[in-house]
């Protein structure tokens, strides 16, 4: 609703502008009429382009689609214990902050630009979820589409839905094994301002990964370079570390992080260590408000494996690594 408002204001602003460009020409000194005129249509054309951008923004907003997948979780022992493991060391890393999956943050108070509100959902039984189906829930995993088709675009944002149709099976078994916590999620959790449309219809904002309806395999669990490529498909470092995790640009949405060719310095029980204690071997601590550390530092000791063989076996970058901090 403050949206539409918004954009209304920006319509009558700019007819007001127009109006008064009409006025202008009415005036008799010939220097006052033709700045009037050239003033007012200068800002009755900004106004006016605000206003076509923030509509264009307000039709990207509900452009995600995606099916949703007929499935129905078992819910088995292993999926729960499975689900666990992915939940404590992924999904807790935005929907933890007063306690274990029950949200609360505003990622939109980390963006540079506030386009926004952006808190993360109660995904207890004390949220929304315990009204979504299971493909529902798959679907909002996979293609950051909510129950009520609305575009969850953090979400989208994240390569959450990189995860194996197995592992978002088991995340949904442990899902539904949770007890309600905390409160309810404020709805919509998620809310672009006047700016942040304005700013998504000029295509300065990223408009989500690609939809995907086909499946996701994942290679056997191990500490196996093919396991560390999985790991690192669907954990966010890449939108820290660069696309080939030789560090960050400016103008990317995270924080910018270093290359990590410099693990390749590391022995692998430092690697460990670090994602484990948050400091690294040369006894710089690693900033958590950048580094999310400590839920990755929950996966066991195979997965932090695999991704010491993975990031030790990248390509050499064209710049030499440093001793720096990983969240630096």
């Amino acid at each position: 609703m403050p949206n539409v408002v918004g954009l209304l204001t920006l319509i009558a602003m700019s007819g007001l502008l127009v109006y008064a460009s009409i006025r202008a020409a009415r005036v008799r000194s010939r220097v006052a009429r033709w700045v009037g005129i050239g003033l007012s249509v200068v800002l009755a054309t900004a106004v006016g382009a605000l206003s076509v951008l923030t509509i264009i923004g307000l039709v990207k907003a509900q452009a995600r689609h995606a099916p949703v997948p007929n499935i129905k979780v078992l819910g088995t022992a292993e999926q729960i214990e499975r689900g666990r493991a992915i939940a404590t060391s992924f999904c807790g890393a935005c929907h933890a902050k007063n306690g274990p999956l029950t949200g609360g943050s505003d990622i939109g108070e980390h963006f540079a630009i506030p386009i926004g509100s952006f808190v993360s959902t109660n995904l207890t039984a004390a949220g929304p979820l315990r009204r979504w189906s299971d493909g529902e829930i798959f679907r909002a995993i996979r293609n950051s589409v909510a129950a009520d088709r609305r575009w969850l675009l953090v979400m989208s944002y994240t390569n959450a839905g990189k995860l194996s149709d197995q592992d978002i099976q088991a995340v949904i078994a442990y899902l539904h094994n949770q007890p309600g916590a905390g409160v309810a999620t404020v709805e919509p959790p998620d809310g672009l301002n006047l700016l942040g449309l304005i700013m998504l219809g000029a295509g300065m904002l990223p408009s989500g990964k690609p939809v995907v309806t086909t499946a996701i395999t994942a290679p056997p669990k191990g500490p196996t370079v093919p396991y560390g490529a999985y790991i690192l498909s669907y954990q966010d470092c890449r939108e820290c570390h660069g696309a080939r995790l030789t560090g960050g640009v400016k103008g990317q949405l995270g924080p910018i992080g270093p290359d990590l060719n410099l693990v390749k310095e590391w022995q692998r029980d430092e690697f460990i260590a670090t994602m484990r204690n948050g400091v690294d071997p040369y006894g710089h601590a690693l900033n958590e408000q950048k580094m999310p550390w400590r839920p990755i530092g929950r996966m066991d000791d195979d997965e932090l494996g695999a991704m010491y063989e993975y990031l030790t076996h990248l390509p050499a970058s064209q710049t030499t690594a440093t001793n720096q901090d990983v969240g630096s």
